[in-house]
């Protein structure tokens, strides 16, 4: 019997027809299609506040964001409660949505991080939204509580044949502790936990290679059990062969990668092609597209489009 890993596909999935439906406007449907996905999340002015809109002030108008999620031709727009209610139904027929249901302001310290529910599965089924999105914390002292309340939102999300992102991000001084929440070990567990949990898509962070005291103390953890001693050999690897051991932890289950703070063109290109080349199905880019003034951002999310096709 063969073992080895293979690209993860629509039809791999028991889903039923509405769910299947559904995954297939995100897919298919909209966006670049042919099996690749492309969100605009707009959910920063929560999780980080509206500092987050001074590199580009009339990105502050959320009607920036939707117009460029429309004209740009995104798989979907990614939002809380509050945008979906007051902006949504103006679109709601050109490009599909996935309600966050859960949410955190970043004023606490990440030592406690949990996010509780903003909104509900209800509220994504009334509004007309295509799947739910839910911020999963691995590693938080709140983690138990975490893992709870999505086990619930999973739930609803079945019972109304909704399709389940999950964010899916180590945080928390015991992760802190083994390195850093952006190691490859912190990152490819993250990816392990959603598929493990049930989500439908997951996305993540890029894993970073560290240096300086965040490496001596990332090393000296791994080095404590002979089951983590192989990260240390991966941090010499390629960016593409961690990104791949991460896409390959998450088994059958598609997964999307953050653009994170918005970087130079040259940077956003490169990181997205080791991506792709790595096996993942596509990318949730929101800063390093609507930071960027209006029509610099369509073009750069047509290059990305393009980019994203041709690893179809």
């Amino acid at each position: 019997m063969d073992f080895e890993f293979k690209k993860t596909v629509l039809n791999d999935f028991k889903f039923s027809a509405e769910k299947k439906k559904r995954m297939e406007e995100l897919l298919y449907n909209h966006g670049p299609g042919n099996g690749k996905l492309l969100f605009l999340p707009i959910d920063q002015g929560l999780e980080h506040g509206p500092m987050d809109f001074f590199a580009n002030p009339k990105a502050k108008n959320p009607e920036f964001q939707f117009r460029l999620a429309i004209e740009g031709g995104y798989s979907a727009i990614a939002c809380h409660i509050g945008l979906a209610e007051k902006y949504w139904p103006d679109y709601k027929n050109k490009m599909p949505l996935i309600l966050k249901v859960n949410g955190k302001t970043a004023i606490p310290s990440d030592d406690e991080a949990f996010s509780p529910l903003t909104s509900t599965v209800a509220d994504a089924v009334r509004l007309g939204a295509t799947a739910v999105g839910y911020t999963l914390y691995i590693g938080s002292p709140a983690q138990g509580r975490d893992l709870a309340q999505l086990c619930q939102v999973r739930k609803e999300c079945i019972e109304n044949d909704l399709p389940l992102v999950v964010w899916s991000y180590p945080r928390g001084k015991a992760v802190q502790e083994k390195g850093d929440r952006d190691s490859l070990y912190s990152v490819d567990y993250a990816a392990r936990v959603a598929m493990e949990v049930g989500a439908d898509i997951i996305k993540l962070n890029i894993p970073k290679k560290l240096s300086g005291e965040k490496l001596e103390k990332y090393k000296a953890f791994l080095e404590k059990n002979e089951e983590t001693k192989p990260y240390i050999e991966l941090e010499n690897a390629s960016d593409e062969a961690r990104m791949k051991r991460v896409v390959e932890s998450a088994g059958k289950t598609f997964v999307i990668v953050s653009g994170g703070g918005k970087v130079s063109d040259k940077d956003l290109v490169g990181k997205t092609e080791f991506c792709l080349k790595a096996g993942v199905t596509g990318l949730v880019y929101g800063r390093n597209m609507w930071q960027r003034p209006y029509g610099e951002a369509l073009e750069m999310t047509k290059k990305i489009k393009q980019m994203l096709l041709k690893y179809a």
